[in-house]
Order: structure tokens, then C-alpha cells, then sequence
């Protein structure tokens, strides 16, 4: 097997904290996504390649056992254990013993020991020894709107499509795991996992909190003042809106069940909070100015 490094793939350090790790693959996954580079092979790989980098280095435990045994690390469980048995055994016939008094140890070479795990042994023996594939993590930014309602996307991951079913009202930062679609496992061995971070990007109006949505609307002062009737808009259309005389600014409404779908609980949705701005009339007329002088004379006389 040819040697990967991950920290040259990601462009880090082997010194890199977590942090920088999640850093680098989320400015490279961007830099080379699919959706973002039709067409391009180049791309595609460097794409799988940064996955499975992230997929090892994320993950301290991987991380450690990568550094220890480079391309050999996803069978460093079994180096490990066939070492300690061998051990045990040379220790229990009386095995040979170096100068310092200590068995002799299968080491160095772990190529050689998993090729003698997979390939041909000695005698032509051969181990056919079942491991799990890799599991794969993979990003998939959407606009709030994509979640609003249940819906499918195609995705290409690892050099394959997937189909997959959003359910609406998936959260920013979600992740989902779509089983037996990460890497393929070795000698028979099960598929690894897909697991897929949502990035939902905010809506222009709405901002979401959970399932609850929270929107500022507009109000001039006339309509503020004299009350009326106003539409608003929802993600799921407009609805008009009765404004009480005399609103102030800051005013806050619910619109009870305008708000975001509840993740798989259908039917049910969050709420809509609407803060009021009130806006004031600007480039006044001659005319409109001795108004609002006339009027300012009556409050003032009135009280």
C-alpha cells in the first residue's frame, strides 16, 4: 500500500492542534468540493483525499496510532496483539533472549508483519482477517430555505452518488451517519460509515433559533400612529397583519406556528417573533413640515 501522508494532504504540521486540523479541512473541502469543481478529476480525488485525512487526523485515537504506524495504522490493533501473544509464547518455551535479558521482539518492520496478515506467509499461509472500513466525514452547505421542507439531494462522496432524504428542519451543525457508505472494508470486513455536518446558512430576513424563527418589520408612522392592516412575510407565504393605533417601536408579536418545522415531528412547527421598527418620514414637504409644527402646538397646548 502506498504511504498517504495526511498532514502534507491537509497542509499542516504533524505539530498542528485539533483546531488547526478543523481549519485546514474546511478551507481545502470548500476549495475543492465537487459541486464547486464539476467535472474535475484533479479535484475529485484531492477532494476524497482530504476527507480521509480529516476522517484519521480528527480523531485522536487514529491520529496517535496513524503517527505510530504511518499506512500500516488501521491494523495496529492486531500488530499489537499478534506482538504481545508472540511475546507470551517465547517467553513461556524459553525463547530466545537479547543481551539484556529481554525477549527478543517482532518489530520495526510492519509492513512486513500485515503482509504476512493478508498476503502470503511463510509456507504460503495466509491470514484472511476481517477489518471495518473507514469511516468518512463530509460537509453539506445549505440556505434555510433547503430544510424548510423535506427534500432529496445527490451527493458525491468518495467518488460515488448518494442518494440522500433531508428531513426538514434539520439544524446548523447536525450530523447525520449514513451507514456502509464510508470506505470499503478489508478482506470481507463491513463498509465504514458516511457522517454528514449540515452548514445552514441564515436566512436574509429570518433568523433561526431552534425551530423558532425572528424577523424586524418595518412600520411607517402614519401606520403606527393611526393603526391599519399590513402583510409580512413567512417562509411559507404572507399574511396580513391588524397594527393597534399608537404601536410603539420595539413592539414584539407571535405568529404562532409560522415559525421552522420541528426536526421529525411532522406537522409541528416552531413559532415567528416579529419586532416592529418605526420608521420616520424624511425629505419632509413645506407643507407636511407646518403639519407636524401644527400638530406639536396641540400636544403641547393639550397638556
Amino acid at each position: 500500500m502506498e504511504f498517504i501522508d495526511y498532514y502534507k494532504i491537509l497542509e499542516i504540521q504533524k505539530t498542528s492542534t485539533e483546531a488547526d486540523i478543523k481549519a485546514a479541512y474546511r478551507k481545502l473541502a470548500r476549495k475543492y468540493h465537487p459541486d464547486l469543481n464539476p467535472n474535475d478529476e484533479n479535484a475529485k480525488m484531492k477532494f476524497q483525499q482530504i476527507n480521509e485525512a480529516n476522517e484519521v487526523l480528527s480523531d485522536p485515537e487514529k491520529r496517535k496510532k496513524y503517527d505510530k504506524y504511518g499506512k500500516d495504522w488501521k491494523h495496529a490493533d492486531e500488530f499489537e496483539k499478534a506482538n504481545q501473544q508472540q511475546s507470551q509464547s517465547r517467553g513461556s518455551s524459553g525463547g530466545k533472549q537479547t543481551n539484556r535479558g529481554e525477549y527478543e521482539d517482532f518489530s520495526g518492520d510492519f509492513s512486513e508483519f500485515f503482509e504476512s496478515m493478508y498476503g502470503s506467509g511463510a509456507g504460503g499461509r495466509s491470514k484472511q482477517t476481517k477489518f471495518r472500513g473507514q469511516d468518512l466525514n463530509a460537509e453539506l452547505h445549505l440556505n434555510l430555505m433547503d430544510v424548510y421542507k423535506t427534500q432529496q439531494q445527490t451527493l458525491t462522496v468518495n467518488g460515488k452518488s448518494i442518494r440522500l432524504t433531508i428531513p426538514a428542519g434539520v439544524e446548523n451543525g447536525q450530523v447525520i451517519k449514513i451507514t456502509g457508505h464510508g470506505t470499503p472494508g478489508v478482506n470481507g470486513g463491513p463498509n465504514g460509515d458516511l457522517y454528514i455536518t449540515f452548514t445552514i446558512a441564515n436566512h436574509p430576513k429570518f433568523k433561526r433559533e431552534g425551530s423558532n424563527l425572528y424577523a424586524n418589520v418595518d412600520l411607517d408612522l402614519y401606520t403606527a400612529l393611526l393603526g391599519g392592516d399590513i402583510q409580512v412575510d413567512t417562509l411559507d407565504g404572507k399574511v396580513k397583519l391588524k397594527i393597534a393605533p399608537e404601536t410603539q417601536s420595539n413592539t414584539k408579536v407571535k405568529l404562532k406556528g409560522k415559525g421552522f418545522p420541528v426536526y421529525k415531528k411532522e406537522g409541528e412547527f416552531g413559532d415567528l417573533y416579529i419586532t416592529y421598527n418605526v420608521k420616520l418620514p424624511t425629505h419632509l414637504t413645506e407643507k407636511e413640515k407646518e403639519l407636524f409644527t401644527e400638530l406639536s402646538k396641540l400636544r403641547t397646548n393639550g397638556n
